[in-house]
């Protein structure tokens, strides 16, 4: 399988990390901190940006701003870079038909543990049902995927329905465009620092969706806001 990105420095942070406990309860209520049983991972960005990777988050069960993506399904849906799987399991808990696809076998395995469906497979090869998803989703950064976020939306498109949406993450208003190369670092406190390899990477902001939606064929239907994060529904133009 040729990648079109690497994610060997995602591994890491994928897994083996079953017994990771969630950092707020399934209400989304905070948690009292516990000492960390595992090193922080940080996405470290080309321009010097340094992002600490919510594991616990994306190991825990669906929190409400996950919940409220879900609730805005009603159809069949594809859940691109689904990681441990949480998105997918509020998709199928409401009843819905969900795929979940990531190109790490580690994504997937955790993903079918927790008892829905999901399938090894680069964004950018043959997946199923393309051109019939009522949804595709790119969440939790996805969006920066292989580094050309008009390429990615584009592929995106050609996966849902004539009346199909696409449900993206985007950064907070002022952080614009930004494309280019991106590591994970991972390291305890005095245990020193580890550095995966390069791979191509992107930020989009909510100010400049729109228009990178538009070079790829697609518009802005919504902008949403659930606590600190931000969604663009996108549809077809």
């Amino acid at each position: 399988m040729t990648s079109t990105i690497s994610l060997d420095g995602f591994a890491v942070v994928l897994g083996g990390r079953d017994g990771w406990p969630a950092d707020q309860d399934a209400r989304g209520t905070p948690v009292a901190p516990l000492p960390p049983a595992q090193p922080d991972h940080w996405l470290v960005h080309g321009d010097g940006r340094r992002d600490l990777l919510p594991v616990r988050r994306w190991h825990g069960p669906p929190e409400p701003a996950i919940e409220s993506v879900a609730a805005r399904c009603d159809g069949p849906t594809i859940d691109l870079g689904c990681g441990p799987g949480r998105l997918t399991v509020a998709l199928a808990k409401r009843g819905l038909v969900a795929l979940g696809v990531d190109i790490s076998a580690e994504a997937v395995r955790l993903t079918q543990g927790r008892g829905v469906v999901a399938l090894r497979r680069d964004v950018f090869e043959p997946l199923p049902g393309e051109g019939r998803w009522a949804h595709a989703l790119l969440i939790d950064g996805n969006i920066g995927i292989g580094g050309d976020p008009v390429r990615l939306l584009r592929r995106c498109g050609a996966l849902i329905a004539a009346d199909g949406t696409l449900l993206v993450e985007v950064e907070p208003p002022g952080a614009g465009l930004w494309q280019g190369q991106a590591y994970v670092l991972s390291g305890s406190s005095g245990a020193g620092e580890r550095q995966g390899p390069a791979f191509r990477w992107a930020r989009v902001g909510a100010e400049a969706v729109t228009a990178t939606a538009t070079a790829a064929g697609l518009r802005v239907a919504t902008t949403l806001r659930f606590g600190p994060r931000w969604f663009a529904e996108l549809v077809r133009s």
